[in-house]
Parts: structure tokens; C-alpha cells; sequence
């Protein structure tokens, strides 16, 4: 179980682009990886919320894995991949193939399907995972995003199975939004567990306080301000300004718009469904946001 070792810093919550007929354009992938790692983020995060992870399939994320290793991207080094199921094979087999691939971590989601769940059968689940896994488990990031799964992951559950797999859980993405949680989170796993940070607003007082980095979405557009404020704990009053106006959208595709508009390419603009594109409208006010607090750090 070779663990990473070393400062995580900033991840980019990576979205992913498609052709018109929906499959994903490797071409414009590739290209943004390299903007991306060569602007100032350590890693990418693939099939993550922001890039529409739960949408893409075996095959789709073989290619983007295949591309991305085509393109010479040392994803020891420099990819996080996600595992988003509910089906314990399925979630193995993202697991398996990221690590086939050398990937740096496994970002590991609960499963979603059922709400209400306890933490003793979260606690099996994961438990079911990571020892069929077997040696392979290495680097295992918890990734707490209720508002998507509704299936939180509780403090106590976090610190139950760093405890029972201390070398394989290395990590936890909080992605709540909930400052209270994360200072709880922090003061119980900052010294053994690399806390990240997923909303922007809160996190230069996350890093401030033994926070280790971030898997942002905002990295697709302004990566060397989100540096700053994850290595440096300097807090960005345009970021969060930015940030707090993408809110009033529904992420992924309000993320889109933005790279659509800061690359001046339309093709961003393209989800999958059940996921709608943002109208022209809503693309036009946060484009003329974006412009005015970050024009000179336009992708």
C-alpha cells in the first residue's frame, strides 16, 4: 500500500467536454489538462462531480484514461480519479481501472441510492471495498457531498474507518459547504488526514487551520489564484464573489458556461443529461462577472 506522501495542494475538479453527439472529446480533454497542471494545479481530478462522473461510462472513462496516458500525463503524479456508485462491482471496477492506470488517489464516494442509511452499514460498504481491494488500496480520498448524495459522511464514520484502514484512507473531500463541519472535521483529522477543501469561500481559513488543499471546480478557470490560496491561506474576495454567484446555477453546467466563455469555445456549453446547459442569459451574467473579477486570468 505505497501511500502518497507530501502536501496534496490543489486539484482541479475537472469538467469534462463532448462532442455534439455526446462522446467525449479526448482532443479538448488533453488540452485542458495541460492548461490546467501548467497553470498552476498539482493534480486534475477526473469523473468527479464537476466533470459528470456518475454519466461516463466503462468505456468513455477507459478512453479518457487512455488519452490522457497518450499525452505523456504522469498520473502518478498528477491524477486523482473518482469512484461514484452505488453498486459495490461497479464501484470496484472504477476503482481497478484508476489504479491500473497508476492514478495518485481514489476519490470514493458513499453509495447514494438509498438515503437514510447508518453509519454502520456506510461503515460495511466501505469496508467491503477497500478489502477487495486488497493490497491495491492505497490513497483513498472520503468524499462528503450530501447535497448530491444525500448521504453524509459523519465525523465519527470518518474516524472509525481511518482507524480500522489507516494505510489505505489518506484523505477526505469535504464538499458540505457547512463551515461548522469542516472546523469539527479539521480539529479531529487535521494532523492524520489530508482535509480538502471543495467550496472555495471557506477556504483559505480551511488551510489556515491545517487544511492540506482543495479539489476545485474554480481551478478549470483562475488555477494560479486557487494556488495562491492553498499554499499561502490568502483569502480571494473576487473568488468568493465568483463562487457565490455560480451557487445560484446548478454547478457542473454554470462551471461550463464559465470555461466556455473565458476559452471563447461553445463546446464547452455541452452536459449530459439529465443535466441541462445554462441559457444564453444566464451564460451572459456570469460571463460578465467573471470579466470583471478576473479578465487578466482568463483560461
Amino acid at each position: 500500500m505505497n501511500q502518497y506522501t507530501g502536501r496534496f495542494g490543489l486539484s482541479c475538479a475537472l469538467t469534462t467536454p463532448y462532442h455534439e453527439d455526446g462522446s467525449v472529446d479526448l482532443a479538448r480533454l488533453t488540452r485542458h489538462v495541460a492548461w490546467c497542471l501548467a497553470s498552476g494545479c498539482d493534480s486534475v481530478t477526473l469523473f468527479g462531480t464537476t466533470g459528470e462522473g456518475p454519466l461516463l461510462g466503462h468505456v468513455a472513462r477507459e478512453q479518457m484514461i487512455g488519452a490522457l496516458k497518450g499525452a505523456g500525463i504522469d498520473f502518478r503524479s498528477h491524477v486523482v480519479g473518482g469512484v461514484i456508485a452505488a453498486s459495490l462491482h461497479d464501484a470496484l471496477a472504477q476503482a481497478n481501472q484508476l489504479l491500473d492506470a497508476d492514478a495518485r488517489a481514489l476519490l470514493v464516494a458513499p453509495p447514494f441510492y438509498f438515503k437514510g442509511v447508518s453509519d454502520d452499514g456506510l461503515f460495511a460498504w466501505f469496508s467491503s471495498f477497500i478489502t477487495k481491494l486488497g493490497d491495491r488500496a492505497r490513497n483513498i480520498i472520503l468524499y462528503h457531498i450530501p447535497s448530491v448524495t444525500a448521504v453524509p459522511l459523519s465525523i465519527e464514520l470518518i474516524g472509525r474507518l481511518k482507524a480500522a484502514f489507516p494505510q489505505a484512507i489518506t484523505g477526505v473531500k469535504d464538499s458540505a459547504g457547512d463551515w461548522n463541519y469542516s472546523q469539527q472535521l479539521l480539529a479531529a483529522h487535521r494532523d492524520d488526514l489530508a482535509v480538502l477543501i471543495g467550496d472555495e469561500r471557506v477556504l483559505a481559513q480551511a488551510v489556515r487551520d491545517g487544511g492540506q488543499g482543495a479539489i476545485s471546480g474554480m481551478a478549470n478557470l483562475v488555477p494560479g489564484r486557487l494556488r495562491t490560496v492553498v499554499h499561502q491561506g490568502r483569502d480571494d474576495a473576487a473568488l468568493v464573489e465568483l463562487v457565490d454567484a455560480v451557487l445560484r446555477y446548478p454547478v457542473t453546467p454554470a462551471v461550463k458556461a464559465l470555461v466556455s466563455h473565458a476559452t471563447g469555445d461553445s463546446a464547452w456549453l455541452t452536459v449530459r443529461a439529465p443535466l441541462l446547459p445554462m441559457s444564453v442569459a444566464d451564460t451572459a451574467t456570469l460571463g460578465h462577472l467573471f470579466d470583471r473579477v478576473f479578465a487578466d486570468k482568463a483560461a
